[in-house]
């Protein structure tokens, strides 16, 4: 008879979509933060496009960072724009495709 094997299940098919968060933590005192995220594609930005490493992987697949303050932008309001304002910026990109040549 052929032994069988119980698969343990991660802790991660357990999470659901609100608890699978991105924290990003701050502190005044210091030049550093700290960046703690379940999400995939922030984990691949931070450690491809940044050439980061992470300081804590936790068993549910949340991964840990530390980064200069400086490198996560604080986010803005949309900007609104007129509709003379848009149009022009539309003449302008216009302009710009023009005279670039066209990529096949």
């Amino acid at each position: 008879m052929a032994a069988t094997t119980k698969r343990k299940k991660t802790r991660s098919r357990n999470l659901t979509a609100f608890e699978l968060e991105t924290i990003i933590n701050f502190n005044q005192g210091s030049n550093i933060a700290d960046v703690f995220t379940y999400e995939k594609t922030w984990q691949r930005r931070l450690e491809q496009g940044l050439g980061l490493k992470p300081t804590l992987i936790n068993d549910s697949g949340g991964r840990g960072y530390q980064l200069p303050k400086n490198l996560i932008v604080m986010p803005r309001a949309k900007r609104k724009y007129s509709d003379a304002t848009k149009k022009i910026m539309a003449e302008r990109l216009a302009k710009i495709r023009r005279r670039q040549p066209a990529l096949l």
